[in-house]
């Protein structure tokens, strides 16, 4: 008989640690200028909603929690990719990276 560790730990603060780590990642975006700590704010709030996922699939024993995880994973991976091109992009055509003189991408 083996014993899931998962299991001794109540669905509800898994979901408590995915709202705090959700509203640090919104305060993060609220707060700071800095587009790469944006970028991580935003990521930090698609692992909190990934925990969310993951917390509500094992407590109703679907594996749908997991698949919905996956693919948020992949459109975060693909998030990064294409917003760090876009901050390159503006970084090497101004010299600078601020976030409220970024209008509209427009040079």
């Amino acid at each position: 008989m083996t014993i899931d560790p998962a299991s001794f730990i109540p669905p509800g603060y898994t979901l408590l640690l995915a709202l705090v780590l959700f509203a640090i990642g919104v305060v993060g975006v609220l707060v700071r200028r800095n587009p790469i700590v944006i970028f991580m704010s935003i990521e930090l709030m698609l692992n909190a909603v990934n925990l969310a996922f993951l917390a509500f699939g094992h407590q109703l024993m679907v594996l749908s929690g997991q698949i919905y995880a996956f693919f948020v994973l992949a459109v975060a991976a693909a998030e990064v990719a294409i917003g760090l091109a876009i901050i390159m992009a503006i970084f090497r055509r101004r010299e600078e990276v601020d976030v409220d003189r970024v209008n509209l991408l427009r040079w």
